[in-house]
């Protein structure tokens, strides 16, 4: 699966190049099933995600990646509950409300993304019971996940 992993994104770089687009994550389940999951600087609209597609989908195709014919392809953004994955993301979510979970044993840390470094993030977090707040820096080494926050 690897093999075809690595040739996918292959086809799938040239797609993005030039555009503000960018790879968030690929997966192929035991059924040819390849999910496609692609970010943006500006959003990504359902058109781009068409466009990368159906790209794509022919790229698939004419190379005989799948000498039947037997897969399904699906170019999406990931939902809203999926752990960021890059500091181009982090990028673009500063000033979002995200969810920090410690590599080590610990609550979660819940903050406003105010900036991403090279090593780390910085958070604003509300001190509890208090109308004041204080910066926090987390390295990424002491990072397991980051999830934005939806807030209503």
């Amino acid at each position: 699966m690897a093999e075809v992993l690595d040739k996918i994104r292959a086809y799938l770089e040239p797609l993005l190049e030039g555009s503000d687009m960018f790879v968030v994550n690929l997966r192929i389940k035991p059924t040819n099933n390849i999910k496609v999951f692609l970010d943006a600087d500006t959003g990504l609209s359902i058109d781009k995600s068409a466009r990368v597609n159906r790209k794509l989908y022919a790229l698939i195709e004419e190379n005989g990646l799948f000498p039947d014919g037997d897969f399904s392809l699906e170019v999406s953004s990931p939902g809203v509950d999926e752990p960021l994955t890059s500091v181009r993301q982090y990028k673009k979510n500063i000033g979002r409300t995200v969810a920090v979970t410690p590599a080590a044993e610990g609550a979660d840390i819940t903050g406003v993304l105010k900036t991403v470094t090279e090593d780390g993030i910085v958070l604003e977090v509300a001190l509890p019971k208090k109308k004041e707040s204080t910066t926090q820096e987390i390295p990424f080494t002491d990072i397991k996940k980051i999830v934005v926050q939806i807030v209503f």
